[in-house]
């Protein structure tokens, strides 16, 4: 009898174990924001934030005035969470929420004022680790990366935006 689970096409290829962590771009892609994320945390804490809020006030930043559905997903942040850091962005006064204009059942979130001033003093600090990040990586070879990550996310998106 086989025991065995198998979860989605199961097509003969290569073990993790033979292709190695280090070759797995899903693990280094892990590893990498993991460490992108530490190195905002001492920052984060500063300014009463946590990844969360971070995320959220970035994606405000660049485009404000998103329904919550739309903003879980850029700030990548699951539903659940996004509402209890939306709550504590609110109480803080860096983000407000309305209702849709459109759409009554929607609700709305904005980048306050003093939103953007806690994002602006963070920005020094995500720029340094992007700008650390790509160290001894050329213009072109960045630009490569980016644009097969954006080709991956169309791989891999659920949502059309």
């Amino acid at each position: 009898m086989n025991d065995r689970v198998v979860i989605g096409d199961d097509t003969e290829g290569p073990r993790l174990g033979e292709i190695g962590l280090q070759q797995f771009a899903p693990y280094l892609m892990n590893r990498i924001m993991g460490r992108y994320n530490a190195s905002l945390r001492d920052d984060l804490a500063k300014l009463g934030l946590t990844t969360p809020k971070m995320r959220t006030l970035a994606v405000l930043s660049v485009i404000d005035n998103l329904v919550i559905s739309r903003l879980a997903v850029y700030a990548i942040v699951e539903q659940s969470t996004l509402s209890r850091a939306l709550d504590a962005l609110e109480a803080d006064g860096l983000v407000r929420r309305a209702a849709d204009p459109d759409d009554s059942r929607a609700t709305r979130v904005s980048i306050t004022d003093a939103g953007r001033a806690a994002f602006e003093r963070l920005w020094p600090t995500m720029r340094r680790s992007y700008t650390r990040m790509f160290a001894g990586i050329d213009a072109e070879e960045r630009a490569n990366f980016v644009a097969t990550l954006q080709k991956m996310l169309v791989n891999v998106r659920k949502h059309d935006f």
